[in-house]
């Protein structure tokens, strides 16, 4: 038995959440890991946590690739004690998009945009992804161009989420974007390895 599969079983036998640990969906899966040599993970990484304005115009920017938006995101990381990267960013928006609240952000920006945000939500707050989880939907059904990356995000905060209730759940939420052959693989086989070695850990539970 993996290492990781015995402590996940030791934590459930103690009855301790996992949304209040560290090995969990969202901070467990390190997609970044799969972008290291990209120039802005490697400006994301020299921050501590902080999320820059260089770092908001890219991630704002349509011409970014979402997959390396993504790795952004989980590279500037998450903190025990929650952080406030994405009130920062949303300020920044605000101001350059003239969004006048969420209701007209989630009306005028574009999925790539919407998952991005939700993705920073849920790792500021990974104990409360709720207001995240509305986002990422938001993001999947404005996506017409079927993207792996945002489905498999979404499906990560979905995951984290169902780690309240249903271990089990936590793995099919990914397993589901994994078998989902209409998506348009825009995320590395790397950093898609990198999720399913951790979230194919849950799998046991679902016997």
């Amino acid at each position: 038995m993996k290492i990781k599969t015995l402590l996940l079983f030791l934590f459930f036998i103690l009855g301790i959440k996992q949304t209040a640990l560290a090995d969990s969906p969202l901070t467990s899966t390190a997609i970044s890991e799969a972008y290291a040599t990209d120039k802005m993970v490697l400006l994301a990484g020299k921050t501590k946590g902080l999320i820059t304005i260089e770092l908001m115009k890219f991630l704002n920017s349509k011409s970014s690739p979402i997959a390396v938006k993504i790795a952004v995101i989980n590279k500037i990381g998450w903190s025990f004690e929650g952080q406030n990267n994405a009130g920062l960013f949303w300020e920044y928006l605000q101001k350059n998009n003239k969004y006048k609240d969420e209701t007209d952000f989630i009306k005028k920006a574009d999925a790539n945009l919407l998952i991005c945000f939700a993705y920073m939500k849920a790792l500021d707050n990974y104990f409360d992804v709720s207001e995240a989880l509305e986002l990422a939907k938001k993001a999947v059904e404005k996506d017409k161009k079927k993207s792996y990356t945002i489905n498999i995000v979404a499906a990560l905060i979905r995951a984290q989420k169902a780690m309240d209730t249903d271990w089990c759940e936590a793995y099919k939420n990914t397993d589901k974007v994994r078998n989902k052959k209409s998506l348009v693989k825009d995320l590395n086989e790397n950093a898609i390895f990198i999720i399913f070695e951790y979230m194919d850990l849950y799998k046991d539970y679902c016997n």
